[in-house]
């Protein structure tokens, strides 16, 4: 039969508080070098606490400042949008009196003699009897123009 691999026994509580205490001397001098060594970053940094705020705070303002000018719902998108809705306004009032127009032409054509002898009159040419249509000519062909080089 092969060797089981040797099962390594736990530690006892015990054990583990005196391998940390043992240590206890070396972690303290590796904190103290390291405190020696943040020290001077860290008195620079307090020196400096004000003039890092400030330009924390500033580049808090640009941010803001580039997000509502130039977002997705900022000033020029919105300067946009509201043009491109009063143009819409303005198309809608011309269609709407365009068919008002319209309608008004409807109802005369299906209830004013006049106005449906006044097409009658301008889109079909009739004419009453006795009365003579005038048909202009159609507009003659615009002459070619000619090349005024002299030909080799």
């Amino acid at each position: 039969m092969k060797h089981l691999p040797r099962l390594s026994r736990f530690p006892r509580p015990e054990d583990g508080l005196r391998a940390i205490a043992d240590r206890v001397p070396q972690a303290e001098a590796l904190a103290a070098l390291w405190i020696e060594l943040a020290r001077p970053l860290a008195t620079r940094i307090y020196a400096l606490r004000r003039r890092i705020a400030t330009g924390a705070v500033a580049l808090l303002a640009l941010f803001l400042f580039v997000h509502v000018m130039f977002g997705a719902n900022g000033m020029v998108v919105y300067k946009r949008k509201r043009d491109e809705y009063e143009n819409l306004r303005k198309q809608i009032v011309q269609v709407q009196q365009e068919n008002n127009r319209y309608t008004q032409q409807i109802q005369s054509l299906k209830s004013d003699q006049t106005a449906i002898e006044k097409e009658a009159r301008e889109q079909l040419g009739y004419a009453k009897p006795g009365e003579y249509v005038y048909v202009p000519p159609a507009p003659a062909k615009p002459a070619a123009l000619s090349n005024r080089t002299a030909k080799k």
